[in-house]
């Protein structure tokens, strides 16, 4: 895998095993982040969590575009490892946590500007990760359908048989209040 864009542009990142994570294309990786930049703006000073971080490729294209911290969560040692090797031969220390999401999250009172949800395929885990997440824009790469009510959906996009769908948390005042 190849970083797309910004600083570390071109550099390539080691991917795990196949059987472990589904790694992000990079024509779907290009899209969400040409998609946050036209919900967003300019990246500088905004923070972004990677839920499920596999190879950690997400949270390096986001510091790499310019976000001014991220943070990752990966279960699987392996894969954590791998997180580790890729930062370090930017000359990066990842902020990662090695542990299960939803007991992250659960525990957890920050708040994130940006928010990745790509959990293993068919782990069922899309509304425990949904109803805990804190954060302006919550990008969701899924290959089901998902019910996405209490969420603003702002955009939807397709690449092959990945859906990707930026929501926002943010639930307007009723009228008639």
């Amino acid at each position: 895998m190849i970083i797309t864009a910004g600083i570390y542009k071109g550099r390539k990142i080691t991917a795990p095993d196949e059987k472990i994570t589904r790694p992000t294309l990079s024509k779907t990786r290009m899209g969400i982040f040409n998609s946050l930049y036209s919900i967003l703006g300019d990246f500088e000073g905004k923070t972004f969590l990677d839920v499920f971080g596999g190879s950690g490729i997400m949270g390096l294209e986001a510091l790499s575009r310019g976000f001014s911290s991220v943070k990752v969560i990966e279960l699987n040692k392996k894969s954590a490892e791998i997180i580790k090797k890729n930062y370090g031969t930017l000359n990066l220390k990842p902020d990662l946590i090695i542990g299960d999401s939803i007991k992250i999250l659960e525990k957890s009172e920050e708040k994130f500007d940006v928010i990745y949800i790509d959990p293993p395929y068919k782990s069922n885990l899309y509304d425990k990760i949904l109803g805990l997440t804190k954060g302006n824009i919550i990008v969701v790469e899924h290959f089901e359908n998902i019910d996405f009510s209490g969420f603003e959906v702002l955009k939807e996009k397709t690449y092959g048989s990945s859906k990707i769908t930026f929501l926002s948390n943010f639930v307007p005042k009723s009228d008639n209040c």
